[in-house]
């Protein structure tokens, strides 16, 4: 398949398995080549694959794919990370935020540990890798950035559920739309992608309701369909957003997802309210 990624360069962070691993795999089917930083170079009895089974999936997909060991919280690894994309592939057309640390802790159960430790991989950890990209993402043209993090809901059940996280989530936001503004005259397009429900990934089991959370979770394709269509668009068309994976499908006239699994009953992200069944006349 011949599309607007074939033969761009995907820089990620995270990547070895989940909703990270489904984009780049799901990119590499259209012909996209993939560097990805990520920790998990051993197997690890908790968590599914690898960076070397990840490589192994996109290669399979039909993209090429270098793997870098390292942390997003460090520098020296994200650099080395971009700078393995310039030397391999000859540069960065799209920068993915997907590394991410959790805990739905309350301010009062969650440690100084765990604290700093969601703040550094993901707002410090969107900032370091797409800070790194940005040279060259400025010489691409179709330069995209993609921060998976929600919208920002200021609902007080959501800011007081688990502020430690919520604050770490919404940091990857802002930073995301203020790339979007500060950008916004050189073509780089910088997007937040969110799914509209739990997603069925080793978070989901281990963090969250373990399997019967799974089995009203859609699978990490969803998202992986719904980036793929907005990598696809000229930077142009969409930058600013925070979009959420069903209403990315939709637009683009999939509205179907059963295929997604979910049940018929699936579970709302984090961050997320239902609509309401009917709207009142005034």
């Amino acid at each position: 398949m011949h599309t607007a990624l074939t033969g761009r360069t995907i820089v990620m962070s995270g990547g070895s398995r989940g909703i990270g691993l489904a984009i780049l795999v799901a990119a590499a089917r259209q012909g996209a080549n993939a560097v990805f930083l990520a920790k998990t170079d051993e197997p690890d009895l908790r968590l599914p694959g690898t960076v070397h089974t990840a490589v192994a999936a996109i290669e399979e997909a039909g993209g090429r794919a270098v793997a870098v060991v390292g942390d997003v919280r460090n520098p020296e690894d994200v650099d080395r990370a971009v700078a393995t994309a310039v030397d391999t592939f000859g540069g960065v057309d799209v920068c993915v935020n997907n590394a991410s640390a959790i805990s739905l802790l309350g301010t009062e159960d969650l440690s100084p540990k765990w604290f700093d430790l969601m703040q550094s991989v993901n707002s410090r950890g969107t900032f370091l890798l797409t800070r790194a990209c940005l040279p060259h993402l400025r010489k691409s043209d179709h330069a995209h950035v993609l921060t998976l993090s929600p919208p920002l809901n200021l609902a007080p059940h959501w800011l007081g559920a688990h502020p430690g996280y919520t604050l770490s989530k919404y940091g990857m936001t802002l930073l995301t739309l203020g790339w979007a503004a500060e950008y916004a005259e050189v073509g780089i397009s910088a997007n937040c992608l969110w799914p509209q429900t739990t997603i069925a990934t080793a978070a989901v089991v281990n963090v969250l309701r373990g399997r019967e959370l799974a089995s009203r979770s859609r699978t990490p394709e969803i998202m992986a369909d719904a980036a793929t269509i907005l990598l696809n668009a000229a930077p142009s068309e969409q930058t600013g957003g925070t979009l959420i994976d069903a209403d990315v499908l939709a637009a683009a006239g999939i509205t179907d997802l059963d295929g997604y699994g979910g049940s018929d009953d699936p579970e709302l992200d984090l961050f997320l309210d239902p609509l309401p069944l009917h709207q009142e006349g005034p």
